[in-house]
């Protein structure tokens, strides 16, 4: 008999099926006993009357892997509105140890450092899958978007020669006696691929070496990167990037419709425009003072506050920003050079995409460097493209981990990461 998931048991009441999974909980009442399995799609109840069923049922512990084959039988009380009647019980592996925490109730009682040191039991409870479930679909949604609009997949190396794809700091290597780094973006490959393909993106890790303890900073995270070409501004790159990110919404509201009624989620809408505002008016908002270089975290989230207020939106560009701020590769504002042609997509007051137009022209690559007191040497591969022809172009990022903790709420993104690395996390 082939196996049927909790989701299809629904579809077929009256017939005889079989489940497996984990025994998520047991309930030993007086006369009858009821046997909760969780499998990846939810949960089915199984109800035992037959005292040697019970007696078997007695022996074993939550987290247990079992098999069932009953009646699927109708109860708008039970999950889904069936459950699971005249079943016979099979571990398919010996009793389980018990878990460190009770993954049958609704919310897991242990704090998060307990979770992550035990994080393959952990994620077992349904709020943390969901979590995944979500940023899976947002993945997803991230290819359809970007396939929509022409782009190819691209996957670059995560090993480096030099470390100075940006200001962060790196990890470093060895790599058969020579140093080497961890990337910790894939910009540059990126770049180069639009002279191969006009529109890629890539779904990857990134490491940055950066000492942060904090509850929005992760030492390796996934980056969704995209590059296009043939480009007149940042503006166009905004426009796909607005497009990439209604379309992550809307997979995770195809696709992960039930992690989310788990977490009580309901994703925002993406406005046809996203508001916009640049930098100098950014900090007149926040209340920042005129020479702030950059935006500290309180003056996003009143810029989210009042994007919120003013327009309804949980999303907010900021552009223009200071180009001492931005790497050496940004594109300037023509006609206000000391501002740049980049941008950060804030949502829900904070920063979620950093993007914009890079310089395309050889000698302006050579001028750039040299104006920040740069060697051209380092960056020798990365520049030659340039010699040979690259269109205007520019791209953005997106933090995975971010974007899925801002969505659901989090208050800490590890909440939200399978096997989350940082300042002082290596393990499990």
């Amino acid at each position: 008999m082939q196996r049927t998931l909790s989701h299809q048991l629904p579809a077929m009441i009256g017939t005889t099926v079989r489940i497996a999974g984990w025994v998520h909980r047991r309930r030993l009442l007086k006369s009858v006993a009821f046997l909760i399995v969780r499998d990846a799609a939810g949960l089915a109840q199984v109800v035992v009357t037959d005292p040697s069923v019970r007696a078997e049922l007695e022996k074993l512990t939550e987290e247990t892997v079992v098999e069932v084959t009953a009646t699927v039988t109708a109860n708008d009380t039970a999950p889904a509105g069936v459950e699971l009647t005249d079943p016979t019980v099979r571990p398919l592996g010996p009793t389980a140890a018990p878990p460190p925490f009770d993954l049958y109730r609704p919310a897991l009682t242990a704090n998060l450092p307990t979770q992550l040191d035990n994080a393959p039991t952990a994620l077992r409870h349904p709020t943390r899958s969901a979590a995944l479930r979500i940023s899976a679909a947002a993945v997803a949604g991230f290819r359809t978007a970007l396939d929509a609009h022409d782009f190819v997949e691209i996957h670059t190396p995560k090993v480096v020669s030099s470390s100075t794809e940006s200001g962060a700091n790196v990890f470093a290597l060895d790599w058969f006696g020579r140093p080497a780094y961890l990337a910790q973006s894939p910009q540059f490959y990126k770049q180069l691929m639009v002279g191969v393909f006009e529109r890629v993106y890539e779904v990857g890790p990134v490491f940055r070496a950066e000492p942060h303890d904090t509850v929005r900073h992760l030492a390796q995270y996934t980056s969704l990167d995209a590059e296009l070409g043939f480009i007149a501004d940042h503006r166009d790159v905004m426009r796909v990037l607005r497009d990439t990110v209604a379309g992550m919404l809307d997979a995770v509201n195809e696709r992960a419709g039930a992690a989310l009624a788990t977490l009580g989620v309901t994703p925002p809408q993406v406005p046809a425009e996203i508001p916009a505002v640049h930098f100098t008016e950014a900090l007149t908002i926040a209340g920042a003072p005129d020479d702030e270089p950059d935006l500290a975290p309180a003056h996003e989230r009143a810029l989210g506050e009042w994007a919120r207020t003013a327009h309804g939106s949980d999303f907010l560009f900021v552009t223009g920003y200071p180009m001492a701020k931005r790497p050496f590769y940004t594109h300037p504002d023509p006609a206000r050079p000391a501002y740049s042609n980049g941008f950060d997509l804030l949502f829900r007051g904070l920063e979620l995409v950093t993007g914009g137009q890079r310089l395309h022209r050889h000698g302006d690559y050579l001028a750039a460097l040299a104006a920040r007191g740069e060697p051209v040497e380092p960056y020798a591969g990365y520049l030659d493209a340039f010699r040979h022809g690259m269109p205007p172009h520019g791209g953005f990022a997106i933090g995975l981990e971010r974007f899925v903790a801002r969505l659901v709420g989090a208050a800490n993104i590890r909440e939200v990461t399978a096997f989350p690395r940082d300042l002082h996390r290596l393990t499990p």
